[in-house]
């Protein structure tokens, strides 16, 4: 998506810790997360100045209940089960930090809420679904930009948010407050 947005980029994946706190709520966890994924970054480059991006994203299903990514096909079927033929939420926080002479001079997370309603899937289907492997390592168990798309009902919000990144909204911090020239 950042290239598709006309921005230079190079991934890194940061060494941090993604356990969910006790009681923390799922706003909270995700922004927490995506701040300690930048600083985790920046401690990694050499350059004299740059932007970090790190995000985070998680489902929140209608009974409240964080719902990360699966171990299993077997964690991952209840995942979905917890969702399909209702509305969840998405929540994604992004946190930007630009770094000039090793200093951070200018940082924010931010957090994108979408909502979700998932079609009902009778068992054969889930399990077809299941199979085509892309639901390990999504957050509640389904990829929106993948076969996931076709048990999605509607979405309201942002739908780059559902699948990692608020495009729309990163764009905008990028040009308004760090002055990155974005194409768009």
């Amino acid at each position: 998506m950042l290239k598709n947005a006309g921005i230079d980029f190079v991934v890194q994946s940061p060494k941090t810790d993604e356990s969910i706190k006790k009681n923390e709520p799922a706003r909270k966890m995700v922004e927490r997360l995506s701040y300690e994924k930048a600083i985790a970054i920046t401690q990694t480059i050499s350059n004299n100045h740059f932007i970090v991006i790190a995000a985070d994203t998680t489902v929140v299903s209608p009974k409240n209940e964080i719902i990360g990514k699966p171990a299993n096909l077997s964690q991952a079927k209840m995942m979905l089960e917890k969702i399909l033929g209702k509305t969840h939420h998405v929540l994604t926080a992004y946190t930007i930090i630009e770094v000039k002479n090793n200093k951070p001079i200018k940082k924010i997370t931010r957090t994108i809420e979408t909502l979700v309603k998932m079609r009902s899937l009778d068992s054969l289907s889930i399990r077809h679904y299941l199979s085509l492997g892309e639901s390990l390592d999504k957050a509640g168990s389904y990829a929106a930009q993948g076969h996931g798309m076709n048990l999605i009902e509607s979405i309201s919000g942002s739908y780059t948010n559902v699948i990692g990144l608020p495009m729309s909204e990163l764009i905008q911090d990028l040009r308004k407050k760090f002055k990155y020239p974005c194409p768009f």
